[in-house]
């Protein structure tokens, strides 16, 4: 499957995100976990690519099956509200 730059990029920023799993991935561009390892071994310096999978093994929240929540976003009880440009109050 080719891809064109803006499509590579933005899997490139999905992989990174920690909370967007593989399968959203896969679901949006049709490519499974082995492809976006792949594709970040051959996009991204070798350093940087350790330093991805070293962060993304085992962490959870990359896998659906893996997820403590099904559904909506997760939200911290310490994160404010952002209304506007201006930072609601609890």
């Amino acid at each position: 499957m080719e891809l064109d730059t803006i499509a590579t990029d933005r899997i490139i920023e999905m992989a990174w995100e920690d909370r967007t799993t593989f399968e959203a991935i896969q679901f949006q561009f049709g490519l499974k976990e082995q492809d976006v390892i792949q594709l970040m071994r051959r996009e991204m310096k070798p350093k940087s690519f350790r330093m991805w999978r070293k962060r993304v093994q085992g962490r959870k929240t990359k896998h659906e099956k893996l997820r403590v929540f099904q559904e909506g976003r997760f939200k911290c009880s310490r994160q404010k509200q952002i209304t506007h440009n201006s930072i609601s109050k609890r």
